[in-house]
């Protein structure tokens, strides 16, 4: 399996059109093409800068307590959504476990000339307050998704999930140039065969 500091590592998958979905798709394909971008805490921190998510340097222990969080909330969320999806019943403490880690409140925003407006804030300590914009994108998705269009790619070899926003709501892959193509052309080839 490639790590994110391999130089031939491909950039993380960001086609899920949902960060929750985006992060469950940080770890896809089968067998020998399968990787992971959390198998170090580098590949973790380059995923979450990718994603457009603050990290701050950690010491001691907290590189690897994050990363193991980030682990373990990858796999519970990839659980509760295939349970969503399937209209069924999931175990959602780990993903509770993360989110309690904030402190959330209220504060007025009072700018020069401007009106005063109420800024909602979070404060979180410690490594895993990283993990915390995922864990709410992930229970929102949960909540208000119509998961009618939360799909995994109809590819076989495909393990990656995406939320359906077009228009139509008729897409069938995770992205047409990865695994789009790639099925057309099998298409192809298996009509002119036959």
């Amino acid at each position: 399996m490639k790590t994110p500091t391999d130089h031939n590592s491909p950039a993380p998958h960001f086609v899920g059109d949902d960060l929750a979905l985006d992060f469950i798709n940080s770890s896809y394909g089968v067998g020998e093409a399968r990787h992971d971008h959390f198998q170090t805490v580098q590949g973790l921190y380059d995923w979450l800068s990718a994603a457009g998510l603050p990290t701050a340097p950690l010491t001691g222990e907290e590189p690897d307590t994050l990363l193991a969080s980030a682990r373990g909330l990858r796999d519970n969320a990839r659980d509760l959504v295939a349970l969503r999806k399937r209209g069924e019943h999931g175990n959602a403490e780990p993903l509770n476990a993360v989110l309690a880690q904030s402190s959330a409140y209220r504060q007025l925003d009072w700018s020069t000339g401007e009106a005063p407006a109420l800024i909602d804030r979070q404060r979180a300590d410690g490594p895993v307050a990283a993990l915390l914009p995922v864990a709410e994108a992930i229970a929102s998705l949960l909540v208000k998704a119509d998961f009618n269009l939360v799909r995994q790619c109809e590819s076989d070899d495909c393990t990656l999930w995406f939320h359906d926003r077009t228009k139509s709501h008729h897409r069938r892959w995770c992205s047409q140039a990865m695994c789009g193509n790639r099925m057309k052309v099998a298409a192809f080839r298996a009509r002119k065969r036959g």
